[in-house]
């Protein structure tokens, strides 16, 4: 956002830990700082983003009452009912919601959408994320942490997210619990979404695994059907790996994902095609662009706000992505 100065302006600043906010307050210049987010959205603010890591139906919900436009981070929520709130608050008091999925705004995602257009039968589609530990690719960053947050606030809201899983799929299962708020909300709906986007509304859920290492989806799209995969490997080496495929008879075409905290690492496009007639084939690694998918979704809130159009990632959308998660937790119990 600094980069984007022309732009935006960070007003405030909101943490529940007064060292974060300070520090962070102080390193960008930003002199309105708070540790209660009732007092951040009594300050005259266009809008607001909600980057916490609880639910973020209660911020979301007051900030557009407010009349800030907001962006959301993914998950909009932790279930459909607090999701449909968000949208029916934003709607009521006429303001734009978008939900932050990076991946939709990637160049190289929309260069795939234009190679499936471009497709006469599509055959099957994959995809598969290895999530690997977080800290070898953010230790470069400066991030900040703050150890001074009252231990009854914490208690306060960790006792809340419980309630609100446990409101969300209404199981004890500790494993699924953990693969619901962990696994699904907090990483594998961006492929849901990414798959989503690329592929239109699933027509039927046609499987589901769960587990605290793994999950498995199988889902039936309008035009084909898509195997679905994410592999829990935290515990494992740094070899973060995310790849999109999609088969047709004439081309297989595939997205390979860098690590999303790698600042500006292109995603690659791989296509491959070759003769009906003889054995001869090809593959070409496409780099479509540097430009970071964390930017150009800052750009279209911008717009979005700026010319009051809805975004490419609506809170509507958003909400269909948790809704399936919820469904895939059924599927797997059912």
């Amino acid at each position: 956002m600094r980069e984007l100065h022309d732009r935006f302006e960070v007003a405030a600043l909101c943490d529940l830990s007064r060292t974060v906010v300070d520090r962070v307050g102080e390193a960008y210049g930003v002199d309105r700082r708070f540790t209660d987010w009732t007092q951040l959205l009594e300050e005259p603010l266009d809008a607001v983003m909600v980057l916490t890591s609880g639910s973020h139906e209660p911020i979301a919900v007051a900030a557009a009452q407010a009349g800030r436009h907001v962006y959301i981070e993914k998950p909009i929520a932790l279930s459909e009912a607090e999701g449909q709130r968000i949208v029916a608050a934003g709607k009521k008091a006429g303001v734009q919601l978008m939900v932050g999925y990076m991946k939709r705004y990637d160049p190289a995602v929309e260069r795939m959408a234009e190679e499936l257009r471009s497709l006469n039968a599509l055959r099957f589609a994959s995809s598969t994320t290895s999530e690997y530990p977080l800290k070898w690719y953010v230790a470069h960053y400066p991030i900040i942490r703050g150890t001074d947050i009252d231990a009854k606030t914490l208690s306060a809201l960790e006792a809340d997210d419980e309630a609100r899983v446990t409101a969300a799929i209404g199981i004890d299962d500790p494993t699924l619990r953990y693969a619901y708020r962990h696994s699904l909300l907090d990483s594998m709906i961006h492929d849901i979404n990414l798959m989503r986007g690329l592929l239109g509304e699933p027509k039927r859920l046609r499987f589901a695994n769960v587990g605290q290492a793994a999950v498995s989806v199988f889902l039936e799209f309008p035009q084909t059907a898509a195997s679905m995969q994410w592999v829990n490997l935290m515990d494992g080496v740094a070899q973060y790996q995310q790849a999109f495929s999609f088969f047709s008879p004439q081309q297989r075409a595939t997205l390979v994902f860098p690590s999303p905290f790698l600042r500006n690492m292109p995603t690659e496009l791989l296509l491959e095609g070759g003769s009906t007639e003889t054995s001869r084939a090809w593959r070409t690694a496409e780099r479509v662009s540097y430009e970071s998918a964390f930017k150009r979704e800052l750009l279209e809130f911008y717009e979005c706000v700026t010319k009051n159009r809805a975004p490419r990632t609506t809170a509507e959308d958003a909400v269909r992505d948790v809704a399936l998660c919820q469904a895939i937790i059924r599927a797997h119990t059912g």
